[in-house]
């Protein structure tokens, strides 16, 4: 096309044509080396892969890991304002049994799946509160200190998603679902505005995890090599990416995350932990009664 133009100009101009060329060629090599610097700039700033508009991943390697192998801890960055959180579960679609995060992405058209909490031991209720959408999925209150809401019952008054500390003043599940109708409460492991509410343990796992950033946006966090909870989150705050808010979703094989969209397809499952009954491995995805999906907005 710049070829095409460039024989359109020139007949205009009647500039002698050795003339012509060596300003052509030194505007596009000004053009270019714009453009790539630029281009480096915004990759050195940002760090991220955008898939999608209002979809982009990371990935972090943790120093201290890689003596284990795989140390990388992946997230997804995703803006609500262009896509939407849903619950997808045995508690709310009909389903009978449950299924990796793969296998609910493909039956309910989603684009990326992550556990949607800890379940009882009837394999399908949360563990926490959990609503959507006004529907009660689970009604039991428990000491967990964290609860994501999305869904606001009026978006131009309310963010379309943000986590709340339930310790905070003025916060309780009441205040919550007054402005939300999507309400999932789970184990707290960042406080706003970023206090890593863990101390240092021996017990570790691979985790899922639920953010929220300084920009209200959904993040999804994973890591298959077993951190302790401390160190996951001193890793994640240090990659000063902005993370404001963590909750736990769930560890071990049963965690998750499957994102297939764009040129990226992935598929990703904890392993076993760290006390002697457990053993390292598990290459398969384990069926699990709830997810977390992400789907285009209407």
């Amino acid at each position: 096309m710049l070829g095409e133009r460039s024989t359109f100009y020139y007949s205009q101009s009647h500039q002698p044509i050795h003339q012509w060329r060596w300003k052509y060629v030194a505007a596009v090599i000004v053009l270019i080396l714009a453009r790539a610097a630029n281009s480096e700039q915004k990759e050195e700033v940002a760090g991220w892969k955008v898939i999608l508009p209002g979809m982009e991943l990371r990935w972090l390697s943790s120093e201290s890991k890689k003596e284990e192998g795989e140390s990388r801890i992946f997230i997804v960055r995703i803006n609500p304002a262009k896509w939407q959180l849903i619950y997808v579960g045995i508690s709310n679609t009909g389903d009978s049994t449950a299924k990796t995060a793969r296998q609910w992405a493909k039956e309910h058209d989603l684009i990326a799946a992550i556990n949607a909490g800890m379940y009882a031991t009837d394999y399908k209720t949360p563990v926490g509160y959990a609503e959507f959408r006004g529907c009660v999925l689970s009604g039991k209150v428990n000491k967990y200190q964290s609860i994501a809401a999305f869904d606001p019952r009026d978006p131009e008054k309310a963010p379309f998603f943000r986590i709340f500390d339930l310790d905070q003043n003025g916060v309780s599940l009441g205040s919550i679902r007054r402005e939300y109708s999507s309400l999932i409460q789970n184990l707290r492991l960042l406080k706003k505005p970023g206090e890593n509410r863990w101390e240092q343990q021996d017990r570790k796992w691979s985790e899922a995890a639920l953010g929220e950033d300084c920009a209200g946006n959904i993040v999804f966090v994973f890591c298959r090599i077993p951190f302790t909870m401390f160190d996951l989150n001193r890793t994640l705050l240090s990659a000063k990416i902005g993370l404001v808010a963590l909750q736990h979703l769930e560890g071990g094989p049963q965690a998750q995350l499957f994102l297939n969209v764009g040129d990226v397809n992935l598929e990703m499952f904890g392993t076993l932990g760290t006390f002697d009954s457990e053993k390292e491995g598990n290459m398969t995805g384990w069926p699990i009664p709830n997810v977390l999906g992400i789907k285009r907005k209407e």
